[in-house]
């Protein structure tokens, strides 16, 4: 009998803010973008529970963010604060929970920075399984101050949406003979791998609920979104074979930029490419993949329209610079009437390193660091 726990923190980024600063507590707060009174570019990272009452949300717009907060202020609500986050906390308190976490589990997988999942079967019973996500949840308050939701079923999926169910500091347990009584009440945006886009689209054919996507035959649902529908079908039925590791490798390492200012400004465009580049090249180094074989950008302009243009090579990259040159090339035909003929200005741009080669990469292909120019191996992170 498989038994999985997912542990996900809550509102993370936020919640490690009024940790380490009391005088946070009991205040809305957005970890994000600077709103810049309202003109501000990018998106909110995290809110905590409290701004969340106010209708701000992960990923919004943060002039939207920005105008609820003062909304809520005008009605008497406490002032929002809105912080630019600090990563390198985040990364070290997430690393001691789950020092917590890993020892505790037949097999262990950090899905991000603030959730894992954790394989419980050896306990032989959810009861169990129960007692020891409470000790856990209890553990990681006394050493870190911080709370998180666990839900547990006999399966990934099912843990994961469970772990949602009840939040600030919950619990949910889903045996197996619950699961579809459990997801049937459910609105279909539970389910994994359904965004905005795909939950518009059920929508408009009637389909709100899990037991309403369950309902539907598996050509329907292949017919509709081909190969995933397969995927939906499973999912709507609670069913999933993944197994808890850590061997999960990423396909791709990327950053992208919003302007303060939409622009045209070539030079100032392309040094920002080269600062993405410089930093996925980084990223690149700390996970151990020396080469890439396929630079990818994206380009969005003042008025949203978005596009992606990809170049892979025939030998591996190895340098930041290279990556860097790849992306000049991608990019330089948006800046004139190639790709951009009304001469539309920029408001993002974003620098992807794709096809990664996790083989050792081979001699003659020497790392040059894109600032100084010097070639050599990299020193460890």
């Amino acid at each position: 009998m498989r038994i999985i726990a997912h542990v996900d923190m809550d509102a993370f980024y936020a919640a490690v803010e009024e940790r380490y600063n009391p005088r946070l507590r009991d205040r809305p707060v957005v970890v994000g973008a600077d709103p810049k009174d309202g003109q501000g570019r990018g998106v909110v990272t995290t809110a905590n529970y409290a701004a969340r009452k106010y209708g701000i949300k992960s990923a919004m717009p943060i002039t939207r963010a920005w105008r609820l907060a003062n909304a809520a202020q005008r009605r008497g609500e406490p002032e929002t604060i809105f912080l630019p986050g600090n990563h390198r906390l985040y990364r070290e308190v997430s690393e001691r929970i789950m020092a917590v976490l890993a020892p505790s589990a037949d097999a262990f997988e950090e899905a991000s920075i603030d959730e894992a999942y954790l394989d419980l079967s050896s306990l032989g019973s959810f009861e169990a399984a129960a007692e020891r996500a409470l000790t856990l949840k209890r553990e990681i308050v006394a050493r870190e101050g911080l709370t998180c939701s666990v839900g547990i079923g006999p399966n990934k999926l099912v843990a994961k949406i469970s772990s949602d169910f009840k939040k600030p500091d919950g619990l949910t347990v889903v045996q197996p003979e619950q699961v579809q009584a459990f997801l049937d009440l459910l609105r279909i945006r539970v389910i994994p791998g359904i965004g905005p886009k795909t939950e518009l689209l059920l929508h408009d054919r009637g389909i709100h609920t899990v037991r309403q996507l369950r309902d539907l035959d598996l050509f329907q649902l292949v017919d509709w979104f081909g190969r995933w529908g397969e995927d939906l079908y499973a999912k709507a039925r609670g069913l999933s074979e993944s197994p808890v590791s850590n061997e999960w490798e990423p396909k791709s390492i990327g950053e992208q930029e919003t302007f303060e200012h939409d622009t045209l400004d070539a030079a100032f465009v392309l040094e920002r490419a080269q600062e993405l580049a410089r930093s996925v090249s980084q990223r690149l180094g700390r996970q151990g993949i020396p080469a890439f074989r396929t630079v990818t950008v994206t380009v969005r302009f003042a008025d949203f329209a978005t596009f992606t243009r990809s170049h892979t090579a025939r030998e591996p990259l190895v340098t930041a610079e290279a990556l860097y040159t790849g992306a000049v090339r991608l990019l330089l035909p948006f800046l004139d009437h190639r790709e951009n003929p009304t001469q539309k200005k920029i408001r993002l741009i974003g620098v992807r390193a794709e096809k990664l080669v996790r083989a050792p990469a081979p001699s003659s292909y020497p790392r040059r660091d894109l600032e100084t120019g010097t070639s050599g191996e990299e020193p460890n992170p």
